[in-house]
């Protein structure tokens, strides 16, 4: 069994010593390549997907709890959709268009698609064998089952039977096909069945096959009642049970076959927002849409014989390469809501509390506390209450005139929403910067811009052409007759859920500076003039960019004149090649380069002549890396948080803002925790020159470090 879930898919574990051995297959030139040579560029799609191949390798890592390993599945299937919705469907949209763009590593789009189709197979057969083959049978030994036809007891049946007739059966439209029920429009990723069917109906139609749509409203996953089993937590699928009386659907006919399939869609959204009035109005109506768009991936059950499997790819007008043969589940994440229903602490993370300052626990008031100094959290180490608090206090005090916002991603049910709301009808001044193309949460964003406008907030939908991705607060208060800000810098959303799962720097300030800085950046979001001229923070697309390019070259020029030059950072992706080219220049001058990128990396460290001196790791577990953090030795001040990462996008085209640590004892704060990275063992991937991820791996006596089991010891209670 070992060999078989082991297929060659770069989950290789090799000890650190041993890395450099297998850290680059690139000869020793006699001349370094030239820094436009395409081959030190990685293709930014394969190394997206190389990312989620980490996640699912979380799930076959026995120092996990079992739920938790389970949970790492899951996460890679909603990964794999949401890249084929996006990023797939997009090289699919530049080859039906004829307009095939390779990127700086100058691969062609059909030999990208060609690649990632090759690797999605391999990938997709691993995740269905590590949950049949290693996650059930582990499960089953903790008394969790899935219990399909064949294993039902005789009154388990008769509830499933009676269940069937009274809560699914009356909610499903069966399709037979024919000249007057054409193929229908099946919603993006939702569950189907196709069905073979032989005789005649009452009508005396015979068209031989049908499609049936799952009910949308009823859950995927059901949980017995203890009643109806011995003992531990026994569920159905309702394909199961929709599969198992689907004759009761065709009355008179005989079902001769029956697999559930799903199709997944083209999911991103097209609005030039320069050529509409009402960009709200455009995306309600582009949000229906999206369950519509070019299908770009076809799972179906295995067992599904090959006629049925092209009758579907023809319908779809999609190709043998987007079949997936699915040994299990075709909508896998959907298993998500088992994890919610069972009550077992003993096989998922021990639970922690988030730590509050506790400067920020006494009763006063949290302006008092921020004149006295600033405060820089790390969540989900720390807790992110204080910024509640912060905008809490801001509602209800009546000293605060003015509070301005951006929201990108909020959650549902959002607080801070309703506080903000509630500032509107307390008589404060508050603007809200709402991003309304924040991918998948465009619905939910406009919900709350509905619900802000009514309370009396003006709300704005930031700069056409431009995502607005900053993270910002401002509080402006009236103290002894003089208005005082005060400001919340983030690298990432409001989100109090993603909070206890993100990582992410929150800078809770009374600096003058810094907070003028933010007034200049609401100012221009919510007006009109010319860029703006901040004193300390940067900002994209205006600054960032620039200034990340001359701190680099700094830290370069500072090592040609011996000195020592130094950088790290901490980035969800690197991709933009000025920034790639210069970080190269950088290592050719001896700087030394340590970079954390959790995802997307187009850089080749250990090129020799080019990028000897840079180190790339990537660090995947309990919570997601998404903090955004610079070092440079040289500069002042050294250290800068931020809510960009090193990527076109977010440099070029979105509204961002970078954030220097100005207290001494913060900054070095900052410096240790990205330096304690590179002392991971257990979750840290090394990139090699040739693109791949090396998982590295104790030594036997060698006392496991994972960064984040190290933090939470640090700084959660």
């Amino acid at each position: 069994m070992e060999e078989k879930i082991n297929p060659n898919l770069d989950y290789t574990e090799v000890a650190p010593d041993e890395l450099v051995e297998a850290q680059s297959n690139w000869e020793t030139p006699e001349e370094p390549p030239l820094l436009t040579d395409p081959a030190l560029y990685i293709n930014h799609n394969l190394s997206h997907l190389q990312f989620n191949l980490r996640v699912l390798a979380q799930s076959l890592d026995e120092e996990i709890p079992l739920i938790e390993r389970l949970r790492f599945l899951l996460i890679f299937s909603s990964n794999m959709d949401e890249f084929y919705e996006i990023r797939v469907a997009e090289l699919h949209h530049q080859v039906g268009l004829d307009r095939e763009i390779p990127g700086k590593d100058g691969l062609p789009v059909q030999e990208v698609l060609r690649q990632i189709n090759l690797q999605c197979h391999e990938a997709y057969d691993r995740q269905y064998e590590i949950l049949n083959q290693v996650l059930i049978p582990q499960m089953e030994q903790q008394g969790i089952r899935f219990l399909g036809a064949s294993d039902w007891t005789e009154q388990q049946a008769g509830w499933v039977r009676r269940y069937f007739r009274s809560e699914v059966m009356p909610l499903i439209s069966p399709l037979g096909l024919d000249p007057a029920h054409p193929f229908p429009r099946l919603v993006n990723k939702s569950l189907n069945f196709i069905l073979s069917l032989e005789g005649k109906d009452a009508f005396g139609r015979e068209s031989g096959m049908a499609i049936v749509p799952a009910p949308r409203s009823l859950p995927r996953l059901f949980l017995l009642a203890d009643n109806l089993c011995e003992d531990g937590h026994n569920f159905v699928l309702l394909s199961e049970i929709i599969t198992a009386h689907a004759d009761e659907l065709f009355q008179g006919m005989t079902v001769k076959e029956c697999h559930p399939f799903r199709v997944t869609r083209n999911a991103d959204l097209e609005v030039n927002a320069e050529e509409v009035e009402d960009i709200a109005l455009a995306l309600r109506g582009e949000l229906h849409l999206r369950r519509f768009g070019a299908a770009v991936k076809l799972e179906i059950s295995s067992e599904c014989p090959e006629r049925l499997c092209n009758f579907l790819l023809e319908r779809f007008s999609l190709s043998e390469d987007e079949l997936f043969r699915i040994d299990g589940p075709v909508n896998l994440q959907r298993l998500s809501v088992m994890i919610d229903q069972l009550d077992r602490p003993d096989l998922c993370y021990q639970v922690f509390t988030p730590m509050l300052p506790n400067a920020l626990k006494e009763a006063g008031t949290i302006f008092e506390t921020l004149r006295r100094e600033d405060y820089l959290l790390l969540h989900p180490y720390q807790s992110f209450a204080p910024v509640i608090d912060l905008l809490r206090q801001a509602a209800r005090d009546p000293q605060v005139v003015v509070i301005k916002q951006t929201l990108y991603r909020t959650g549902e049910a959002s607080e801070l929403v309703e506080l903000l709301a509630e500032a509107a009808r307390n008589g404060k001044e508050v603007t809200v910067v709402i991003e309304l193309r924040a991918r998948f949460d465009e619905e939910e964003n406009l919900n709350f811009a509905g619900i802000l406008q009514e309370a009396g907030a003006l709300v704005l939908y930031g700069v056409v052409g431009h995502k607005t991705h900053a993270k910002a607060m401002l509080v402006i208060r009236r103290e002894s007759r003089k208005l005082v800000r005060y400001a919340h810098l983030s690298t990432g959303n409001y989100h109090p859920r993603n909070a206890r799962v993100y990582t992410d720097y929150s800078l809770l300030t009374a600096n003058q500076e810094v907070c003028k800085d933010v007034a200049k950046v609401f100012q221009q979001l919510t007006g009109m003039g010319k860029a703006v001229k901040l004193s300390k923070l940067l900002h994209a697309p205006f600054t960032l960019h620039k200034q990340l390019l001359q701190m680099i070259d700094q830290e370069a020029e500072a090592a040609l004149a011996g000195n020592m030059g130094h950088i790290i950072a901490k980035v969800n992706g690197l991709t933009e090649r000025k920034i790639i080219k210069a970080l190269y220049r950088a290592s050719q001058a001896g700087v030394k380069v340590d970079l954390i990128v959790r995802g997307m990396c187009c850089l080749r460290p250990g090129v020799p002549g080019v990028s000897d001196n840079i180190r790339v790791i990537s660090i995947v577990g309990r919570f997601l890396e998404h903090s955004r953090a610079y070092y440079f030795r040289n500069a002042a001040p050294q250290v800068y948080c931020s809510s960009a990462d090193l990527m076109e996008r977010n440099l070029l085209n979105r509204v961002e803002v970078c954030f220097p640590i100005l207290s001494e004892k913060l900054a070095n704060r900052v410096k240790k925790e990205l330096e304690l990275f590179f002392s991971d063992n257990c979750q840290s991937w090394n990139l090699n020159s040739d693109g791949r991820y090396v998982l590295k791996k104790t030594r036997a006596g060698q006392e496991r470090r994972s960064v984040q089991e190290m933090l939470l010891e640090r700084l959660a209670v």
